[in-house]
């Protein structure tokens, strides 16, 4: 029982750690790319997206690394799941989030698409290095895509990053050691959160008798999906339902593109079996949920919301 403690200890411990960690990476992050001239919606849809994703980026490297394949599986899967039911639901019954951004419209059947995708990459029973870079080929395209549909984004829509990125970030024309500084702990912080994470969560499910996969779906996944709650609450209460769920929908593609691709290329990944039946299914389920409730006037309702949370907790209990 004190090694049980001690191990959950350590897992709290990297939760926080994380969090502060992607935090830092991400304000270090965007007042850099603002202060190189990057635009601020750009930089919403990419940096912040990428930023919040690093914990999962982690976790699953470390995961994977350490001879604990079915965490890194089970993290990504079911943070995706949490960013779709759990952020999205929780956060539109605060405020219920009208989305008028094209690139978000857009995205969300990119989302479904880079998911959807996993299945045949996956159907063999192992994630390879092929796969991994073909995964990597589609985060690149969905970056020149983002790059290149910006523009034409309506004038307040680039008035509310603008707002969103002045209100998170101090910017300025100069490159200061601060930001460098706070990118460098970010990261070192992340590394050390996930190494917390990654000993705690195998030690906690094999003294419980519980899978890797579930405890990357359920605890890890949970923490390391904190910065895109922190995130996406403070632009709903901002009323800015833009960032809200451009920032969900961003990183659930980067979990599966950036995520696994990277992961992969670097280890290859052998798939559990149920994965594809399973944990692959739900997440397909909640994105495929999202978008009638996303193209029902592009507004997210409380009702919705209260659907979309009960969606969630029903793939969790289908999948325990």
């Amino acid at each position: 029982m004190p090694d049980l403690a001690l191990d959950i200890a350590l897992l709290t411990l990297g939760v926080g750690v994380l969090y502060y960690g992607a935090e830092w990476l991400v304000r270090g992050s965007a007042r850099l790319s603002a202060t190189l001239g990057v635009s601020p919606i750009v930089v919403g849809l990419t940096v912040v997206s990428f930023g919040t994703s690093a914990p999962e980026l982690v976790v699953s490297t470390v995961a994977a690394f350490g001879g604990s394949p079915n965490l890194a599986l089970g993290n990504v899967m079911g943070s995706n799941l949490a960013n779709i039911g759990l952020i999205l639901g929780l956060t539109s019954i605060i405020r219920p989030l009208e989305v008028h951004a094209r690139v978000v419209w857009r995205e969300a059947p990119i989302m479904l698409l880079v998911t959807a995708s996993v299945i045949p990459l996956a159907w063999d029973g192992m994630l390879s290095r092929g796969d991994g870079i073909i995964l990597l080929i589609a985060l690149v395209w969905y970056l020149v895509f983002v790059f290149q549909t910006v523009g034409d984004e309506a004038p307040e829509i680039l008035g509310e990053y603008e707002d969103f990125m002045k209100a998170s970030t101090a910017r300025s024309t100069t490159v200061h050691l601060p930001d460098l500084l706070l990118i460098v702990a970010g990261s070192a912080s992340l590394v050390l959160g996930g190494y917390c994470i990654v000993e705690g969560a195998v030690e906690v499910a094999s003294a419980l008798g519980i899978s890797q996969v579930v405890i990357g779906l359920t605890v890890v996944a949970v923490g390391t999906s904190l910065p895109e709650l922190a995130t996406s609450l403070v632009a709903a209460v901002r009323n800015e339902a833009d960032i809200a769920v451009g920032n969900v929908i961003g990183s659930n593609i980067f979990n599966v593109a950036a995520v696994l691709g990277v992961t992969s290329t670097l280890k290859p990944i052998a798939i559990p079996a149920g994965l594809i039946e399973g944990e692959l299914v739900a997440v397909m389920f909640l994105s495929m949920l999202l978008l009638p409730v996303l193209r029902s006037g592009w507004l997210i309702r409380r009702w919705e919301g209260t659907l979309l949370l009960i969606g969630y907790v029903t793939a969790f209990i289908f999948l325990l």
